[in-house]
């Protein structure tokens, strides 16, 4: 039996089927089959990236001598668009792969534990050998005074509007609220950042952040760091924001609120207390590295046990589950080399140890930056924002880690992934044939530098 509806219980259910289950049950509430990702997340808001980006670049081309305009004329049309997708996603990835498996059978409705193998939904009580708990996330909504009553919008409902906020406050920094505050900005919508913290994206280096602002500044996104929220209304139409920064107050109006301040998982009412599966202190499910709950028999994958909460760790974890429920000899979950993106305009991307966290290990660990501007498909593109980081041990010369901030730089982490996960070594990607005027070429000029001046490379980083 499995709780939840996305790509966790997906991977899980499949699996099982495959390793010899004669009927896996999917229960699932909230969202549509599908989950996050292809309702609320991935899907539409690439989707709505892309359609932004392609306005943006039309309206500020990099080449002489081509003119070029672009307006968003009709955004319900691009809404459409991203409607259906998700529907033909859903559809065709999930819906349809199962329609195929006679052994998985889906009931819409929500499930509650009464027994450590038994579930109650609509009326029904189902037991199981196995259970999986793959219930995901929701957005976090904070405490601050009025905001309900003034209403807002959050990842789930800003993709789904038909039309563009003249004004947008986005509440938060990290992926999310920048996404879609760049997102906003490109269609047209006056966008605000609110951050509570001194930087966005506070996790990764001020190098890297900084940087990013700037490029964000530059659009005409207003971003404003170390903010603390103090209450929000409505006033004549608009929402009134009220903050204090650097001690003084400040108000902040705009057409619409966005809250984009985190994720929390979705454990509620689900009889976890009745039957003791823990939680860890952020409110996740605990698990262990099979991922089994503490209760046997029990396991959960994806969001909901927290960090890294990427779907196509939810998949692995939901396949793994499934493999560990259905088999006497366990796996246990490895990470190694897990690549992430941020999908703003320059894309902010890395996998593995950045210097610091390389350093705080005890490892003799050594960091070069290529900036882009000395990578030919950059200045072919005329392009060159951001910059390529490399990180290695300098006693093996094996790669630890990346990040990338620039324009589709996530393209580079499959390189670098396979490197750290074979214990490819800096030498031998210098040593390597990289097709020239490719971005990829950007990781070996970035390897050679460990050892020689980037000014000093001729044009085909020799």
């Amino acid at each position: 039996m499995i709780l939840g509806g996305g790509s966790a219980a997906f991977a899980a259910a499949t699996r099982a089927v495959e390793l010899g289950a004669e009927q896996v049950t999917i229960i699932n509430d909230g969202l549509p089959i599908g989950g996050t990702c292809v309702n609320v997340g991935c899907v539409p808001s690439k989707t709505l990236i892309r359609a932004a980006e392609a306005v943006h670049a039309s309206q500020n081309n990099r080449f002489d001598g081509i003119k070029t305009t672009g307006i968003v004329s009709d955004f319900a049309a691009v809404s459409a668009q991203r409607a259906a997708l998700v529907a033909e996603l859903r559809q065709g990835k999930y819906l349809d792969v199962v329609a195929a498996v006679p052994e998985i059978r889906i009931i819409d409705g929500h499930g509650r534990f009464v027994g450590p193998k038994s579930i109650t939904v609509n009326g029904e009580t189902i037991d199981g050998d196995r259970v999986l708990i793959a219930t995901g996330t929701r957005p976090y909504i904070p405490s601050i005074d009025g905001l309900e009553e003034a209403g807002f919008l959050t990842n789930d409902t800003a993709f789904e509007l038909t039309e563009l906020p003249e004004s947008l406050v986005v509440l938060g920094g990290r992926y999310i609220a920048l996404e879609c505050a760049q997102m906003f900005a490109r269609f047209g919508s006056r966008v605000t950042v609110l951050q509570r913290s001194g930087r966005i994206l506070p996790t990764e280096s001020p190098k890297l952040t900084d940087a990013l602002t700037g490029y964000l500044r530059d659009e005409g996104i207003e971003v404003v760091t170390g903010v603390h929220t103090t209450s929000i209304r409505r006033e004549n139409g608009e929402v009134l924001v009220e903050t204090t920064l650097n001690g003084e107050p400040r108000q902040f109006r705009s057409s619409d609120l966005l809250v984009a301040t985190g994720r929390t998982p979705n454990t509620r009412d689900l009889g976890l207390e009745t039957i003791g599966v823990e939680l860890t202190a952020e409110g996740y499910i605990a698990t262990d590295e099979t991922n089994q709950t503490s209760v046997p028999g029990v396991y959960a994958a994806g969001d909901v046990i927290g960090s890294p909460e990427f779907v196509y760790t939810a998949a692995y974890e939901g396949a793994l589950a499934a493999s560990n429920a259905m088999s006497p000899t366990k796996q246990e979950r490895d990470y190694t080399a897990l690549p992430w993106v941020i999908f703003t305009d320059p894309q902010v991307a890395g996998v593995g140890l950045d210097l610091q966290q390389a350093t705080e290990m005890g490892i003799d660990a050594e960091a070069t930056t290529l900036p882009m501007h000395h990578v030919p498909r950059a200045l072919a593109a005329r392009d060159t924002r951001g910059f390529l980081t490399l990180v290695r041990d300098r006693e093996s010369d094996r790669l630890l880690g990346a990040r990338v901030l620039a324009p589709e730089g996530s393209e580079l982490l499959p390189e670098i992934s396979l490197a750290i996960k074979h214990g490819i070594t800096a030498t031998q990607i210098r040593e390597s044939f990289h097709a020239y005027l490719t971005l990829g070429e950007a990781v070996k000029l970035a390897a050679i530098t460990f050892g020689k001046d980037v000014e000093a490379l001729s044009c085909c980083a020799t």
